[in-house]
């Protein structure tokens, strides 16, 4: 199954409501590449009239999550994800619509072609940079994301 942004919008939806209120949409994903925006409003803002830094950080982790779910759909394995650690530095305040981007799709690549062959876990970092309508940066996230192989089930 090839992922969409409207796949995607409707697993946000489903799986990830707060996301979804908040306003965070994919507008774009390649191979490479994955877009998300989210649009600074009344439900996602601090008292400070921007937005709140972790609504930023839901839409910057959902544009390195896509790309990584779409990579292990078409890997045909079983691979399970995990997010183990983070940081971010934030650089403007965030208002309007800002758009996450994570153009890591070939460390993907690389990460998941080693743990298929090794059969061990791999780590790799992956960022992704928020930028407002004029194309300022806001934020960047830097995500380590866990990728391991699971192991077949044996019957007993």
């Amino acid at each position: 199954m090839t992922l969409t942004p409207r796949k995607l919008n409707a697993y946000t939806m489903f799986k990830l409501p707060a996301a979804y209120i908040c306003g965070v949409r994919t507008k774009h994903i390649d191979n490479n590449k994955c877009l998300v925006t989210v649009k600074h409003k009344w439900v996602n803002q601090n008292p400070f009239k921007s937005m709140f830094w972790a609504v930023q950080g839901m839409a910057a982790e959902f544009a390195t999550g896509a790309l990584m779910i779409g990579k292990i759909q078409d890997s045909g394995k079983r691979v399970s994800m995990l997010v183990t650690s983070q940081t971010a530095t934030f650089t403007k305040k965030a208002t309007g619509r800002i758009i996450f981007t994570c153009n890591d799709g070939l460390l993907i690549d690389e990460a998941l072609k080693k743990a298929i062959e090794t059969g061990e876990g791999q780590t790799l970092w992956m960022e992704s940079v928020g930028k407002n309508e004029d194309g300022v940066e806001v934020s960047t996230f830097k995500f380590e994301w866990s990728i391991k192989v699971k192991q077949p089930k044996v019957a007993v």
